[in-house]
């Protein structure tokens, strides 16, 4: 079996952070393992607390894994502050890790920074380089590319600066301002367009960490990157058509829509076979 890890937050409604990320990468065929950034208490109306783990703890956490399970993929999400993000960047260079996926988690849908500027340069400096593609959200393409994105020229414009800043690939994610769900992937100066359907639906907590674990998981099977994008597009719409509805704000995906067999049977179901002890 095939390996991948998180290195993210835990989110304690389980529908982003490492616990989607999790979820993701069963339903994607690899074994998962997660090293948590930070604590957070939160459901899905919001975020009520956050504890940071310490430099020394992620980089105990990182060392362990990668000395003992070597994963065949890594997906790194929201990291908020600096030595931190050090500490994820000097532990990856010297372990040498693959398929490094970035999800640069720094600006909610809202447009509100999640993370200080300073910590969003020292992003830029040492983790972003080392991506093997990048999967920013339009707001956080507008800051790494310090431009304006209205239209799907402006996509293939920012997506071209971010991939020659950065020396990766870019797949700049649909959505928010330009209200459809086509991504750009962007890399060695030609671009290619992935067509998705809307789902209209709400609950949409957890996408941008789904779609990145999603690509990890497919990297770390031995996919190339077109297909991994392509794959993890249609998990993240299986997962919305779904149509999950938990909770009284913007809720989970469905990431388990696609497992079947004996052990997700609900009471009731199940049959027992003829002869079978009672």
């Amino acid at each position: 079996m095939r390996t991948a890890l998180t290195i993210a937050g835990s989110d304690s409604s389980g529908g982003a952070g490492i616990q989607a990320d999790i979820k993701t990468m069963i339903s994607n065929g690899v074994y998962a393992m997660s090293a948590i950034t930070a604590l957070t208490a939160q459901n899905t109306t919001g975020v009520t607390g956050i504890m940071e783990v310490t430099p020394e703890f992620l980089e105990d956490q990182i060392d362990n894994i990668f000395t003992d399970i070597y994963p065949d993929a890594v997906k790194i999400g929201m990291v908020s502050v600096s030595p931190l993000i050090t500490t994820i960047a000097e532990k990856l260079k010297e372990y040498d890790a693959k398929n490094i996926v970035v999800d640069p988690v720094m600006v909610a849908t809202s447009g509100s920074k999640l993370i200080s500027d300073d910590a969003i340069e020292t992003l830029k400096e040492y983790l972003l380089p080392m991506a093997c593609v990048l999967t920013p959200n339009i707001p956080e393409a507008e800051v790494l590319s310090d431009m304006l994105i209205k239209s799907e020229e402006d996509m293939i414009a920012a997506a071209k600066v971010i991939s020659e800043t950065y020396h990766c690939a870019v797949l700049l994610k649909g959505g928010h301002q330009l209200n459809d769900a086509n991504d750009l992937l962007y890399r060695d100066g030609g671009y290619k367009w992935f067509y998705g359907k809307r789902i209209d639906n709400p609950n949409t907590h957890g996408t941008g960490c789904t779609l990145s674990s999603a690509i990890a998981s497919n990297l770390a099977k031995g996919f190339d990157l077109d297909t991994s994008v392509e794959r993890a597009k249609a998990y993240i719409s299986g997962a919305l058509g779904a149509m999950l509805d938990l909770g009284h704000g913007s809720g989970p995906m469905n990431h388990g829509f696609d497992m079947t067999g004996e052990y997700v049977k609900m009471a009731g179901e199940y049959v027992k076979t003829a002869g079978e002890v009672q």
